[in-house]
């Protein structure tokens, strides 16, 4: 079982720690700040850095935590990161022996278009590609990636535990529950994730078997998402795919 801990950066990013006593990994480290100030205040010695991802909200702290330790950096080897010292894709592992701990890498597109995730004792770091109660927007891939790549990671183990890279899932179920009004889950979802934030804490880790309840981006085939999307669309929608594309537009502008 992974010790996981989230470091909350800028304004709804998170940070995950995975940590022993003496030593730390570091998933999509946006802000280097943060960071130091916890390995001092935790006596650890970090051991590699994880990017999901591109974005500078995921690889800003990259060069500066290297200015401090030099670990190796994984991260994705279709897009371009220069801090990054093992590039990675699909059927590739990640061996982290200070910690015991190993990852598989899963290509997911969508969100960027080399975007990966990491998948290993039952943890899942999915960076932007799917959220509590939501998923990624569009900004370098096509709906159909996205699609399949949440599919990839709906294949997953239910009791998978599911770190996100932000803190969006209130804002998420709130869209969810205008796709899925019925959905009695997803309202007991929202009271317990109210109530986790009404005092300050994370509504993350969750699980993939939460998700594939309540997540209507995974639930693209049920007939009451498929009805509302059909509603939205102004015509009967067939495949989940085209369902799934007119859920991420409609959640744009929502």
């Amino acid at each position: 079982m992974l010790n996981v801990v989230p470091i909350s950066a800028f304004r709804d990013n998170y940070i995950w720690v995975i940590r022993n006593a003496q030593f730390a990994a570091v998933v999509d480290p946006g802000d280097a700040t943060p960071v130091l100030d916890y390995l001092r205040r935790e006596r650890l010695q970090l051991a590699a850095i994880l990017n999901t991802h591109h974005h500078a909200d995921h690889v800003g702290g990259n060069a500066e935590l290297l200015a401090h330790c030099s670990v190796p950096v994984f991260g994705p080897s279709r897009e371009n990161i220069a801090t990054v010292t093992r590039p990675l894709s699909e059927g590739d592992t990640v061996d982290l022996p200070e910690l015991t701990a190993r990852f598989a890498v899963l290509d997911v597109p969508g969100h960027t278009a080399g975007h990966i995730a990491y998948y290993g004792a039952n943890s899942l770091f999915c960076g932007d590609t799917l959220f509590g109660c939501g998923c990624g927007r569009l900004f370098e891939g096509s709906a159909a990636q996205l699609y399949a790549s949440l599919q990839k990671l709906a294949k997953l183990p239910d009791g998978t535990a599911v770190y996100c890279a932000h803190e969006y899932t209130l804002a998420n179920i709130a869209f969810a529950q205008a796709v899925d009004p019925g959905n009695r889950e997803l309202q007991e979802r929202k009271t317990r994730d109210a109530a986790s934030r009404a005092r300050g804490l994370p509504t993350l880790p969750s699980t993939l078997a939460l998700e594939m309840a309540t997540n209507p981006f995974l639930r693209c085939d049920e007939p009451a998402v498929v009805q509302a999307a059909s509603a939205v669309a102004g015509e009967a929608l067939t495949e989940p795919v085209q369902v799934f594309s007119v859920l991420r537009e409609w959640k744009n502008r929502f």
